[in-house]
């Protein structure tokens, strides 16, 4: 966990050192010296807004409000509750209204996060696996994973809205743009972080089971309620809420729903007997 943690950390370093000589190499094309060093000093401002505030700034985009602890008093206690298993501090707690059962974490680490439901999500599933998938956000903001997915999904989010300004030239410009988002996302996100934060969650919760069910009761709600969101935001997510076509694909950053399940299921050697014995 703590060489993923230091992993993490070493790819926002270096996104940001790529994007500073990016624009730093394109300052000096313009203007010398003087350009390139305003340009990569921008650069650093922007990053450190982003790190600074681009979990609220996420939030308000998906439409989550922060969370009343009088709408669900049970929800905060498990949160605090796993956070002090996790060794975190227990994240700001926001709240979606929509029908879309999802969950979503973004900010800094373990020490300044952001945690959101919706109200779907709280609707859809009974506590055992609704303490899954919180564990799984959990672990994903103990292991910074939460970092540079916050990272990468601003990043992204930016480069295809960018794409809406050009006017009748929007479709050229998200050919263009799509792909170059769709790149720094892959590049900064493997499918591995969901296996490490399912197997983490599993041992937060002190059974596999909770998640699994949760993964499989999310992926039968998804062909059920109608969700709409940027697909450069599909990094957040706990399962993949986007159909498999045209630009959502580009962005698709989870394993299969099948191997995750397995995994987990492998978790528990005696569940296969149990089953079979059922």
């Amino acid at each position: 966990m703590r060489r993923r943690a230091a992993l993490n950390v070493l790819k926002a370093w270096l996104l940001l050192a790529l994007l500073a000589g990016a624009f730093g190499g394109l300052g000096w094309l313009l203007g010398g010296y003087a350009t390139a060093s305003i340009f990569a000093f921008c650069v650093l401002l922007a990053a450190l807004a982003v790190y600074a505030y681009a979990d609220r700034a996420l939030m308000g985009m998906l439409g989550a409000r922060p969370y009343a602890l009088a709408e669900d008093p049970i929800l905060s206690s498990t949160v605090e509750r796993l956070s002090a298993k996790a060794d975190v501090v227990p994240p700001k707690l926001y709240l979606v209204s929509d029908g879309f059962p999802r969950a979503f974490s973004a900010g800094r680490g373990p020490r300044g996060s952001a945690l959101a439901v919706s109200t779907g999500l709280l609707g859809a599933l009974p506590p055992a696996e609704l303490e899954g998938v919180l564990a799984h956000e959990l672990a994903h903001i103990r292991s910074r994973d939460v970092l540079v997915q916050t990272f990468a999904v601003t990043l992204a989010v930016s480069l295809v809205e960018l794409s809406r300004i050009g006017g009748w030239l929007e479709r050229a410009l998200l050919f263009v743009l799509g792909p170059i988002a769709a790149a720094f996302v892959h590049v900064l996100l493997s499918p591995r972080r969901e296996f490490a934060a399912d197997r983490e969650a599993a041992r937060l919760s002190g059974t596999p089971h909770g998640l699994t069910d949760a993964l499989l009761r999310l992926d039968q709600a998804a062909e059920l309620v109608s969700f709409e969101a940027s697909p450069a935001t599909e990094p957040l997510y706990t399962i993949n809420p986007f159909e498999q076509e045209g630009l959502a694909r580009m962005f698709d950053t989870h394993p299969p729903l099948g191997e995750r399940v397995s995994r987990l299921r492998g978790l528990d050697p005696t569940w296969g007997e149990r089953r079979d014995a059922a």
